[in-house]
Order: structure tokens, then sequence, then C-alpha cells
């Protein structure tokens, strides 16, 4: 077995922990959604790779009985985990303009200096 042939599985560990070290390493509101959604992405990625059969076809009926077919509840559910990922998404960022707007900031550390009356 070839690394190669598991290059989607490597795009969704590399992109997963890209995704967690963005989310947790930077203190901007911003960039920690960014961070999500690329950490979303890789887990959108690592179910599809898992739906896919080799050789597997679209669940269509045909007269041949030795055809394999693919599952498409996986995609299905992504489709829908895409939908959810962009609400999540548009959440977040009116959030951090709300922010923004209450405390002049969307740096984590400042928000909660000024919240517990360090500055």
């Amino acid at each position: 077995m070839n690394w190669i042939e598991h290059y989607n599985y490597w795009m969704v560990i590399l992109l997963m922990m890209l995704g967690f070290y963005t989310i947790i390493a930077r203190g901007n509101l911003v960039k920690k959604i960014i961070g999500l959604n690329i950490f979303q992405t890789s887990v959108f990625i690592l179910f599809i790779s898992m739906g896919k059969i080799p050789g597997g076809v679209a669940p269509i009926l045909r007269d041949d009985p030795t055809t394999v077919y693919s599952n498409p509840l996986p995609h299905v559910l992504i489709l829908t985990a895409i939908v959810v990922g962009v609400a999540t998404t548009a959440l977040a960022l009116a959030l951090v303009v709300r922010i923004n707007e209450a405390y002049g900031t969307i740096e984590e550390d400042d928000i909660h200096d000024l919240d517990t009356g360090s500055l």
C-alpha cells in the first residue's frame, strides 16, 4: 500500500491540525472562525472519502447483479453540514460585529481584560 493512495486522508489530517492550531493559538475572533471553518472542511473531506467505494456507481437499479453501489448518504449528510456550517459562520461573524461594537476590539485577551476590569 502506497502513501499516495491515501492522499485525501493525509490532507484531512493536515487541514484538521491547521484548523485546530488556528483555533487554539490565535486571539483574534475572526481568525478563530476561519480556523473553525478549516477544521470543518477537513471533516467534510473525511466523510466524503469514507463514502467513496472504488468502482462504485450511483445507486440506480441495473440488471447486472455484480454491480457495486456507492452509498449516497454521506454525500447528502455533507450537503446538510455545509448549509449548517454557513449558517454557523454567519452567526459567528454577526456576534463578532456586536462584540466589536460593545468592546471596541475583537482580540480575546483585550475583551477578557475589559470584562474583568484589568485595564
